[in-house]
């Protein structure tokens, strides 16, 4: 699949994973939709007692606010893949299937996973 093919829903939330990114400086900006269509947006945290990547914070925000399913997960970063642990967290919240979109710094789609 390529970056065209992508709905708007989805084409948002890469758009937001990258703003992130790009606007705090980190190494990763992920976004997710929950089953309302709402979404959060967050950034890798690297704090010295806390450290989160960008997925799991972003899962964090939506499950704080109540979100009890995902439709969508992006995740703008160097890497090739989403690493084993944000698949997990996705995973909890997620059913098969849901998409997760990772993209490169240039929001370029790299691979598209399914949980």
């Amino acid at each position: 699949m390529s970056e065209s093919e992508l709905g708007p829903e989805d084409r948002k939330i890469v758009t937001l994973a990258r703003s992130v990114r790009a606007r705090n400086g980190v190494a990763e900006g992920a976004a997710v939709r929950d089953a309302t269509g709402r979404t959060y947006a967050a950034g890798t945290v690297g704090l010295p007692s806390l450290r989160l990547s960008a997925v799991r914070a972003a899962v964090a925000m939506a499950v704080a606010s109540g979100a009890e399913s995902l439709e969508a997960v992006a995740v703008v970063t160097e890497a090739l893949a989403a690493g084993d642990e944000d698949l997990a967290a996705v995973r909890d919240l997620a059913g098969p299937g849901t998409p997760v979109f990772v993209a490169g710094p240039d929001a370029s789609l790299r691979a598209v996973l399914s949980t």
